[in-house]
């Protein structure tokens, strides 16, 4: 199964590979990045190489996949984003994005969302055409937010105490978008 790559105007959405160790660490090791995550910064680089390939487990056993997000112009990594699951059964998946701070506020996140959206709804992935795609975010997150309403999402409710991580629970509020109600952007 071939990895598909994506690119937009400004950018180019690839596999990660052992190279991008430190550039994933840079990203994971950054507390602002991490703020909402289901993770602690980072604190070695073999922590880096080990989630590069468990993102590429998943798409080896076609659960899920995440792309590295770079600057088409300079090949620059400056996130990842993708599906964290893939439901082939149900049509669905849940979708995650991170971006290097430095990034932010720049419409990156958003461009590279919709592209992926689009090729799930569209049957470009392994998945096959999706119907609906999920995003959990922590009350609070209003960036992450914005960008799922953004693209098109609907708020649809608070799961109350639904994650635990870092020692505690959290509330998630889940946003969702259906295949029929999502517009492509000019």
């Amino acid at each position: 199964m071939l990895f598909p790559v994506l690119e937009t105007h400004r950018l180019t959405l690839d596999h990660l590979s052992k190279e991008d160790s430190m550039s994933l660490f840079a990203l994971f090791s950054d507390k602002r990045v991490v703020e909402y995550y289901d993770l602690a910064a980072f604190t070695e680089l073999s922590q880096a190489s080990n989630l590069i390939a468990f993102f590429n487990s998943r798409f080896n056993e076609n659960s899920g996949i995440r792309w590295a997000i770079r600057l088409k112009e300079t090949n620059e990594f400056i996130g990842t984003c993708g599906f964290n699951s893939w439901n082939l059964k149900m049509k669905s998946a849940v979708i995650g994005y991170d971006l290097l701070p430095q990034y932010w506020g720049m419409g990156f996140s958003t461009e590279a969302v919709h592209r992926i959206v689009k090729a799930a709804f569209l049957g470009e992935l392994p998945c096959g055409k999706l119907n609906r795609i999920q995003g959990d975010t922590v009350p609070g997150n209003s960036a992450s937010e914005a960008l799922l309403l953004k693209v098109g999402f609907k708020e649809e409710g608070i799961r109350r105490q639904s994650g635990y991580w870092k020692n505690q629970f959290h509330d998630l509020t889940c946003f969702g978008l259906i295949k029929s109600e999502y517009r492509e952007i000019e």
